[in-house]
Formats: C-alpha cells, structure tokens, sequence
C-alpha cells in the first residue's frame, strides 16, 4: 500500500512543472492519491497544459475555476469538489501574491490597498478555502482524518526585499496555529511547509532573489540546491499522509536547517 492509497486531494497553485505545487502533485500522483488541481483566468491554460504532465503518473481530473479571492468562486469549487469526490482528504494550498509595490520597495511605499490585495490572497485565502471546503475535510476517510498542507517561507525574520510579503508569510503562520484549533475537532490537521529558496515560478517575481539563492547554501548546515524542489514534494506528502497524523499547528522546515542557525 503507498502512502496516500486512495486520498482525494485539492493542490492549488500548479501552473508550470517548475511550481513547488507541480512537485507536491507529482508525488502525491506517485503515492496513490488522485489529485484536483485549481486555477484561473489566464492560468487556466498553463494549468491545463502542465496537468497532462502529471497524467503520464497518475488521475488528475479537469482543472477547476477557481480565484481564491473571489468568495463565489470558492464556494463554486467546494461544490465541484463534492460532486466529483463526495470527500476531501488532503489540500494543499500554494497561493501566494504581493503586487509590486509590496516587494524590494521597502515598508513606506506600498499603499494600504496594495498590502490589503496581498493579505487577501497569500494569508486570508487558506481561511477562506478551509472554511468553504471544511465539510468535505470533516468526511476524510483517511486514517488520522484530513491534512492541510500551506506552503511558506519563513516569517520570523525579516528577509532583504521580501517586504510586505514576509508580513503576509508571518501572518499565514499564525493563521494556521489559529485554524488548526479550528478545525481539530473534526479531525483536520493543519500545517505550515518552509521551503528555503528554490527556482520557481513564484521565486521569478522576488527583486533580489539571488541574494537568498548567494546566502542560503552556506548557512544551511546540511547544504542548499536550489534547484531541487523534491524535497518539499517528498515533505509534503509526509504531512499529507497518516505518519503525520499527530502533528497539528506546525511549521515544517525543509531548508537545510538554515532556519535554526544564527
């Protein structure tokens, strides 16, 4: 039996096979779960395209509409859920936006409504899919219940350029202890995943991201390769799957232990 044997899981955020969800999808795919990938406006196409990347692996259905920031089409995509699943095992929410003023700008020049579009998007989208989708987390078959998986980077510091996107980071954190005491109850856990730097889609609009890429590796007492996303693949199966069904409210580091050296 593989380790996520016939779980039914939402991944958010796949749009290239460069995406750290692309990697969570692939191996999910590998361990037995049939996996919904979600997307929208211009990236339904690339989502679409890289999707049949991941059938050569395994049962990826037809990706569902879905703008985290648009409350009619979350409740839209948790119907659509429920109609092609009836359950929901795992989600894994790899959403993450800041227009530019939010980043190498500094914290004074990005105005109100441009941090508040961030917020929306990179922090209050993982209570809004786990609100909307709770019902088909609380039917989870799986043993241990169902497992929430929100990828992050670390907020306890304060990173060069990362600006206002480290703010949302820090407050994705605390939103997920927050949600965990939630929705503990009905037997969901909900976890953070670090990631250190990696070459992603999403790394592609950070100014200055070959200052983590320079630093990083010398740092992390086990090394950094920026270019493998394997391993928050492999980390995030981990937390989606029952080995991990005691843990709830965490943060997992996958960063070469970069985050715990001084």
């Amino acid at each position: 039996m593989t380790l996520l044997d016939d779980h039914r899981l939402l991944v958010t955020g796949v749009l290239t096979d460069d995406s750290l969800a692309f990697a969570i999808a692939r191996r999910a795919l590998e361990e037995g779960a049939v996996v919904a990938l979600s997307s929208f406006g211009r990236g339904m196409s690339l989502t679409r395209r890289t999707a049949r990347k991941l059938t050569e692996v395994g049962e990826v259905g037809e990706v569902i509409e879905l703008d985290v920031t648009d409350p009619a089409q979350v409740s839209a995509a948790a119907a659509e859920l429920d109609e092609r699943f009836g359950r929901l095992d795992g989600l894994v929410h790899a959403i993450g936006y800041a227009p530019p003023s939010c980043l190498g700008s500094g914290m004074f020049r990005a105005p109100f409504e441009d941090v508040a579009t961030a917020l929306h998007a990179s922090t209050y989208s993982l209570a809004a899919l786990v609100g909307a989708l709770r019902p088909l987390l609380a039917r989870s078959s799986a043993p241990g219940g169902a497992s929430v998986v929100a990828l992050d980077f670390d907020g306890s510091r304060a990173y060069p350029q990362y600006d206002w996107m480290g703010v949302a980071k820090a407050a994705l954190e605390s939103l997920g202890r927050y949600l965990a005491r939630e929705v503990g109850p009905d037997r969901v856990r909900v976890n953070m995943l670090a990631a250190g730097p990696l070459r992603s889609i999403a790394a592609k609009s950070i100014p200055g991201f070959s200052l983590f890429e320079d630093t990083w590796a010398d740092r992390a007492p086990l090394g950094w390769d920026v270019n493998d996303t394997s391993v928050v693949g492999d980390a995030a199966v981990a937390l989606l799957s029952p080995l991990l069904r005691a843990t709830t409210g965490a943060i997992l580091h996958v960063d070469g232990g970069a985050h715990a050296m001084g």
